[in-house]
C-alpha cells in the first residue's frame, strides 16, 4: 500500500502545490486536473476561513496560515509512512523503504556498502538515495523527502535532530611515495607547493580552507576543481597531486594503500562534524530506524 492512500486527498493536493509552487506542475505530478486541485484548495481555505496561498502570475506562495498547515500535512505524510513501516515489520522487516539524503562524500562508498549489508538480512527493504550539496541535506530531511540525512556540518539546523555526530577534520590526501607522505602532519603552506585537486568554492571544506589561506596570505592554485568526491580521490590515487577529504570519505582508498591521509595542522581545519540527521520530534519508520542503528554502529569503525 502506498502512504498516499492513508492521507486526506485535500491535504495531499495542498502539499503538492505547496512543494511545487504551481498548480500546473502539481497537476502534472499528481496526474490530476488543475481545476480539481484548485477546488480542493479552495475548499480547505473555506473550511479554515483564511487564504492558504498568495496567488502570483509566476506561482503560488504559502501564506502564514499555509505554512502552518504545510507542517501539519508533512507530519501526516510521515505518520502514514511510519504506519506502513510498522505493518511491514510484522513480516520481519521484509517490506518497507529507507530514504536517504547524503552529500557526495558518503554516496560513493559508505552508503552503497551499508545498503548491501542491510539487505543481506532484510531482503525486502528498498532504498532511495539522493546525493545533494551539503547545505541541501537538512532541507530534504526537514521537508520529509528523506528519512535520514548524512552530511558534514558546522552549525545547528532548525527542526533537525542529530542522531549521531563525530568529528570530521579535514585531512591531506597524498599519493604513496610523495615527499610529504611520511609526515606526521602537514600545513596548507606546504601543500600549495604541489599540484592540488580541490572541491568548489561553495562547499564547506573549501570554505574552511579558503578562510585559513586568507588569514595566512596563501594563494591556492588548484589544477583540478570538482564537486564529485570520487574524481578528486582518484586524482590523488593516480599520482596527480594532493587533495583534501574527511577520513571517512577516503577510508577505503587508505586501507587499500592507494592514498595516504595525513592530518592538517593549521588551526581551524577540524571545525566540522559528520552528522546523521533526522527530523526533530519524528519517530522513524521501523526499517529506517533499523538502518539508522546500523549507520551509528558502522561509522566509527570499519565498513
Amino acid at each position: 500500500m502506498r502512504p498516499q492512500l492513508l492521507q486526506d486527498t485535500a491535504l495531499r493536493y495542498f502539499l503538492e502545490v505547496a512543494h511545487s509552487g504551481s498548480l500546473t506542475e502539481a497537476s502534472a505530478r499528481l496526474h490530476v486536473a488543475a481545476s480539481a486541485l484548485s477546488r480542493q484548495i479552495a475548499g480547505l481555505e473555506a473550511q479554515l476561513g483564511t487564504p492558504l496561498f498568495d496567488r502570483h502570475p509566476r506561482g503560488m506562495v504559502l501564506t502564514a496560515a499555509g505554512e502552518i498547515l504545510a507542517v501539519h500535512a508533512r507530519r501526516t505524510v510521515l505518520d502514514a509512512e511510519r504506519a506502513l513501516g510498522e505493518i511491514g515489520a510484522l513480516q520481519g522487516l521484509r517490506a518497507g523503504q529507507v530514504r536517504l539524503a547524503t552529500s557526495d562524500a558518503f554516496a560513493n562508498e559508505l552508503v552503497p556498502r551499508l545498503c548491501v549489508e542491510f539487505q543481506r538480512t532484510h531482503t525486502g527493504i528498498q532504498f532511495s538515495v539522493i546525493s545533494l550539496p551539503t547545505a541541501q541535506v537538512p532541507d530534504a530531511v526537514r521537508s520529509g523527502a528523506a528519512d535520514i540525512g548524512l552530511c558534514f556540518s558546522r552549525a545547528p539546523h532548525k527542526d533537525i535532530e542529530v542522531a549521531y555526530r563525530q568529528g570530521a577534520p579535514v585531512l591531506a590526501l597524498i599519493p604513496p611515495g610523495h615527499a610529504l607522505a611520511e609526515s606526521a602532519s602537514v600545513t596548507l603552506a606546504q601543500m600549495v607547493a604541489y599540484p592540488l585537486a580541490l572541491p568548489p568554492a561553495e562547499t564547506t571544506v573549501r570554505q574552511m580552507i579558503d578562510i585559513v589561506c586568507s588569514r595566512q596570505g596563501l594563494q591556492l592554485e588548484a589544477v583540478l576543481i570538482s564537486n564529485h568526491a570520487k574524481t578528486v580521490l582518484n586524482f590523488v590515487a593516480h599520482g596527480g597531486g594532493l587533495s583534501v577529504a574527511s577520513e571517512i570519505a577516503a577510508r577505503h582508498l587508505v586501507a587499500a594503500g592507494a592514498v595516504v591521509a595525513v592530518p592538517i595542522s593549521d588551526p581551524g581545519m577540524d571545525l566540522r562534524d559528520l552528522e546523521v540527521q533526522t527530523l526533530a520530534g519524528r519517530s522513524l519508520p521501523v526499517a529506517a530506524q533499523a538502518f539508522l542503528d546500523l549507520l551509528k554502529e558502522r561509522l566509527p569503525g570499519r565498513w
